[in-house]
């Protein structure tokens, strides 16, 4: 099994998204990293819930800083035809929750701990446990 497979869609900000849209991206879609890409696709940076946190107690506007200003560009990416086992090895050497996915170095999709779970656990096993609301 290879990253194609298995990882999500994602929608990414571009260097000049705004701090507020970014972060509910990332809550409504439940991510707490979103790759950054400039026109052609390609990956430039990654913005975290953390550099959010961090503009906001350095008293910054959400509405007015951009990805550019948050993000880190320092980014790991896996490419599509990877083998889980090495995005295993990357997310648990390097303590990474979600990684970039590229084709031919442009954004195609992020994959993240769960993709991984979710596609190794047999949902049979769902009767054993019980919501509680």
């Amino acid at each position: 099994m290879n990253a194609k497979k298995i990882m999500g869609k994602v929608k990414a900000p571009k260097k000049n998204a705004k701090g507020r849209d970014i972060a509910r991206t990332m809550i409504s879609q439940d991510y707490c990293h979103l790759p950054v890409v400039d026109d052609t696709g390609n990956v430039v940076g990654i913005v975290s819930e953390f550099d959010l946190l961090k503009a906001v107690k350095a008293g910054k506007n959400l509405d007015k800083v951009t990805a550019e200003e948050l993000m880190s560009t320092k980014v790991l990416t896996v490419n599509e035809t990877d083998s889980i086992d090495a995005v295993i090895d990357i997310m648990t050497t390097q303590y990474i929750i979600s990684l970039p996915v590229v084709k031919n170095g442009k954004l195609v999709g992020v994959i993240n701990r769960r993709n991984i779970l979710h596609s190794m656990v047999d949902h049979e096993y769902q009767e054993y446990f019980m919501t509680i609301q």
